[in-house]
């Protein structure tokens, strides 16, 4: 019989300034209602505090880049735990203390990143969930991370606006795809032989 897989902290990166790949370390204190302490995405706000995982981090190794834990500027880079399985209203315990809130799942990007021109693609803005301090402390790599409750899709700090933004572009990506297939489809269709578009169309 297999252990069960133990959910932990991988990383915990901090920076600065906004709209850059945040310094790997290996330990955060996190402030009531704010975020991380010395970090620019905390705030009175509802994205205070990052999350994204390993395992997402590994499929953007796999398509050959070389990136790793903070690089897609989250805040804590987590192992074991399906991320994009936790409703926003979630409750995860990390640690001895710590209590995160999710409060969004996803982000818009207005502006492509340099991961973006890279690869042509970057998980943050699908595969990254965002989270309200509701209980503060220190946050270290190896923390096990405890899921407390599942969500029922709202959090009090989310606004509206926020969540119809994400659903707007969200939509947008879906119709922007589905248009995609749509035009492979009918590019097939046209280069198929004569003969075979007359059993096709029989």
């Amino acid at each position: 019989m297999t252990d069960p897989v133990i959910a932990t902290v991988v990383s915990v990166n901090l920076s600065p300034r906004k709209t850059m790949r945040k310094t790997r370390g290996t330990t955060g204190t996190l402030i009531l209602d704010r975020g991380f302490e010395s970090d620019a995405h905390a705030g009175d706000w509802h994205r205070q505090v990052s999350l994204l995982a390993q395992e997402s981090i590994d499929t953007m190794v796999a398509k050959g880049l070389t990136v790793g834990p903070g690089d897609f500027a989250e805040n804590i880079t987590t192992q074991g735990i399906d991320l994009l399985a936790l409703p926003v209203g979630s409750v995860i315990h990390i640690g001895d203390s710590v209590v995160l809130e999710i409060s969004q799942i996803g982000k818009v990007c207005h502006t492509k990143c340099a991961i973006y021109y890279q690869a042509g693609d970057c998980v943050m803005p699908r595969e990254g969930l965002f989270a309200v301090v509701r209980q503060a402390g220190d946050v270290s790599v190896g923390d096990t991370i405890e899921v407390v409750s599942l969500g029922d899709g709202t959090c009090d700090r989310t606004p509206a606006e926020a969540i119809a933004e994400f659903e707007a572009e969200k939509a947008a990506e879906a119709a922007e795809v589905a248009a995609k297939v749509a035009l492979a489809a009918a590019k097939g269709v046209a280069c198929a032989p004569s003969s075979a578009r007359t059993r096709t169309e029989g």
